[in-house]
């Protein structure tokens, strides 16, 4: 399943570190030029506060640094400007706005740091964007918005994608301080992690206090940083949005080497050498259906994260763990209807028999949905999203703080690269959606009524709170539990407001998906 869905100058820098007076610290704050251990950045100001786009933290992984571990970026002279995106790392074109056509481009291992007004050292929330660990860029969110209204720094991650971040083989093995490739990806995340740690400060944002988010793609990679001993130390508290997919899941190094050395005959290489002489168009138009995700068996990840979850071996610290009603229908849309050929009620019970069995065929009788297509939907949002997340609230629950929600909202507008398709289909509550109500997605406004303004509003408050100070709050509304078991379900006043549910595990079908013989 999981392959569906698919990171210097000593005294100059302890002056800088140096408490300033009041009335200095107040000007620097509204300084658009930043000073980094790289040198001089120049961002610009904003409706919203301050804005720094396109830094790097990292030496472009290019030519001999292809396929091996981030390495320090090297110092510039003057000031760079820091007031567009960064390139975005190698892929395929996308529905995405901006994505219509396919990144050749490898040097893209860039951060974005949004900064509210003011002098405070403020907590900070980094975020790894979705996109089956094939796709996407830092900027697919804008948070400036969610910046000022939390109160907090935001920074966003470029990070390697597809073959790029994930190719294992055995001559990388040997280049390997652990002996184990693939998680170059990952370990571009952890190398923004630690320019976090040593440069936000810089910014107002205070390096004691920062959590790590993802949506997808992202919130896997939340769950495999948690389990990353190599990660310890470099956050004090996570958020997984649907990342749960899989249960976390990642390779074992057997298979992930196995999975190269077929990556490596289509390109016809028999030599890291020759691997490293491709372009990255050759790189991508072999990727094809190449398994992309971490790698275990090394020091980054001695074990697959929910094992290092469940010994008690991953890094304690609190955590907001979630899915959304219907993740479901935007695979199944993208599967069937967006083709041209939706699921018909003929075809649905052998569609179901090969992917499902015969029992989830029962437990999902077409007279319950509004079409073959939702029906087909539902159960394998409930089998791949819905109910590993709630298993990982079972794992997380009993190592530390765990909050759990379910974004519900089925009157939700589709966000936008399917607002883009111009399509009928009913999206609902679908994989993706609840980003647009934290942030503008793709730096778009999402086309909300009052209420689900409202709801944006409050689930700004709840994620705001809990970056600020461990538990997730909004004004008038009930506290996210501390779970497993009872799940904060976010939805517009009309559709019952948010409330307390204990039947989500039911609602889910999650007796049938946690059997051992299921799917």
């Amino acid at each position: 399943m999981i392959r569906r869905v698919t990171v210097a100058l000593t005294a100059l820098a302890a002056a800088l570190l140096a408490p300033v007076p009041a009335a200095q610290a107040a000007t620097r704050a509204h300084d658009p030029v930043v000073r980094t251990d790289a040198g001089l950045v120049r961002g610009e100001t904003t409706a919203e506060g301050r804005q720094f786009l396109g830094i790097p933290y990292a030496e472009p992984p290019v030519g001999e640094l292809r396929w091996r571990a981030p390495r320090p970026v090297h110092p510039w002279k003057g000031v760079r400007s820091a007031q567009a995106f960064g390139n975005k790392c190698v892929q395929t074109p996308s529905w995405d706005p901006g994505y219509e056509q396919p990144s050749y481009t490898e040097d893209c291992l860039d951060v974005n740091v949004y900064v509210p007004d003011g002098s405070v050292r403020r907590p900070v929330l980094v975020w790894f964007h979705g996109g089956g660990l094939t796709a996407g860029a830092g900027q697919d969110v804008v948070p400036d918005t969610f910046a000022r209204r939390t109160g907090t720094v935001v920074v966003t991650v470029n990070y390697r994608l597809g073959a790029m971040g994930f190719l294992a083989q055995t001559g990388l093995d040997r280049e390997a301080r652990d002996g184990v490739s693939g998680n170059f990806g990952m370990l571009d995340q952890q190398a923004a992690l630690r320019w976090v740690r040593s440069e936000i400060g810089r910014f107002g944002g205070d390096p004691g206090r920062v959590t790590i988010a993802g949506e997808s793609a992202g919130g896997r990679s939340v769950c495999t940083q948690l389990a990353s001993p190599t990660a310890k130390g470099l956050f004090r508290a996570a958020v997984v949005e649907s990342g749960a997919y899989g249960d976390c899941g990642a390779r074992t190094h057997a298979d992930a080497v196995s999975e190269g050395a077929d990556f490596a005959r289509r390109l016809g290489c028999t030599t890291i050498a020759c691997l490293r002489g491709k372009s990255a168009r050759e790189i991508l138009d072999a990727q094809g259906a190449f398994d992309c995700g971490p790698v275990t068996g090394g020091t980054f990840l001695p074990v697959r994260p929910e094992q290092a979850i469940a010994r008690g071996t991953a890094s304690r610290v609190p955590v907001i763990n979630g899915s959304n009603k219907d993740e479901g229908r935007l695979f199944a849309f993208g599967d069937f209807d967006v083709r041209g050929t939706p699921v018909t009620a003929e075809q649905y019970p052998d569609l179901m028999r090969r992917t499902f069995g015969e029992e989830a065929l029962r437990r999902y009788p077409l007279a319950d949905h509004p079409t073959p297509t939702i029906a087909y939907a539902t159960a394998w949002g409930d089998a791949v999203f819905s109910c590993p997340a709630l298993r990982l609230d079972g794992l997380l629950a009993a190592r530390g703080p765990l909050y759990s929600y379910e974004f519900a909202d089925r009157t939700s507008p589709p966000f936008a690269s399917l607002r883009n398709l111009h399509t009928d289909f009913d999206f609902g509550a679908t994989h993706v959606n609840e980003v647009q109500y934290l942030f503008k997605h793709f730096g778009l406004e999402s086309p909300f009524d009052a209420e689900q303004r409202a709801l944006s509003r409050q689930m700004t408050d709840y994620w705001g709170s809990f970056v600020r100070d461990g538990v997730p709050r909004a004004a008038g509304q009930p506290v996210m539990p501390r779970g497993p078991g009872v799940i904060l379900s976010l939805k517009t006043a009309s559709k019952g407001g948010n409330t307390l549910s204990t039947t989500v595990r039911q609602e889910h079908q999650c007796d049938l998906w946690d059997s051992p013989s299921a799917g």
